[in-house]
């Protein structure tokens, strides 16, 4: 199901609720032939919604930035692991051409096999692959076991070997971050909390006039809204696709058209 969808259904549903909600609430009271009169509202109640609305404000707030600075964090490990891999097909260039060509073979492999099969992997699973490991290790083995023929190689033998480091690094901090980012328990929190802000709203006596009607189904709709983006960066490289790799798809866009 579509992101899109699911965000328009939430907020349809959201609204709905309390649309719904309101209406029967004033169908019983007009059967049983009760007057509902909104300035018979506590001041300690109105002050409580107010004060609960503004908590819970907060604490989504921290976790739409919380979840927000997870996904920075994931994506900064994808281009760092593209752009090390990237380095080393551009410091080759001093090798043999048959060397270039097999160390380019090599990455193009590894990157390939990223993109197209444990991406897909990483979101649904939460896991990187073995195969996705051993392409690496053949990337540095390439490296690693050459003997430089000449001093230009010797100069670029290090770097190639820190850039291998650093994908390696940025590979299993990209595994680090595959999982979800908040655990149930806040999830508990903010969805308890989201119903009980909600649900206050009730208490005010609210009437069915078209202005407060609207403005309980906007206020619904919002926290099902903010609810989503919390659910929907809470997955750090996404919820489907391969979007998340578009690092990868830049720098190495020739490569995957061919191999994918």
């Amino acid at each position: 199901m579509s992101e899109w969808l699911v965000l328009a259904a939430a907020m349809a549903a959201a609204c709905a609720v309390v649309l719904v909600v309101v209406v029967l609430r004033h169908r019983r009271l007009n059967r049983a032939e009760e007057s509902v009169d909104p300035s018979e509202t506590p001041d300690v109640l109105e002050y409580m919604t107010m004060m609960v609305g503004v908590v819970y404000a907060i604490v989504l707030g921290l976790a739409i930035a919380g979840v927000w600075e997870a996904r920075s964090a994931a994506q900064d490990d994808v281009r760092r692991e593209a752009q090390a891999l990237h380095e080393i097909t551009q410091r080759a260039k001093v090798y043999p051409p048959e060397v270039q060509d097999q160390l380019h073979k090599n990455v193009n492999a590894y990157v390939s096999h990223v993109v197209h099969h444990e991406w897909p992997r990483m979101i649904d699973s939460n896991e990187l692959t073995g195969r996705g490991d051993l392409l690496l290790d053949t990337v540095r083995a390439g490296i690693a076991e050459r003997v430089p023929a000449n001093e230009l190689e010797s100069h670029a033998y290090q770097p190639l070997v820190d850039q291998v480091a650093v994908a390696s690094d940025a590979r299993n901090a990209r595994e680090s971050h595959a999982g979800e980012t908040l655990p149930g328990v806040v999830w508990f929190g903010l969805i308890t909390g989201a119903l009980v802000t909600v649900g206050l709203i009730f208490t005010l006596q609210i009437q069915r006039s078209p202005r407060e009607l609207l403005l309980a189904g906007l206020f619904s709709a919002l926290i099902a809204f903010l609810l989503f983006l919390v659910w929907d960066f809470d997955a750090p490289f996404g919820r489907s696709g391969t979007d998340s790799a578009e690092a990868f798809h830049q720098l190495f866009g020739g490569a995957l058209g061919q191999q994918g």
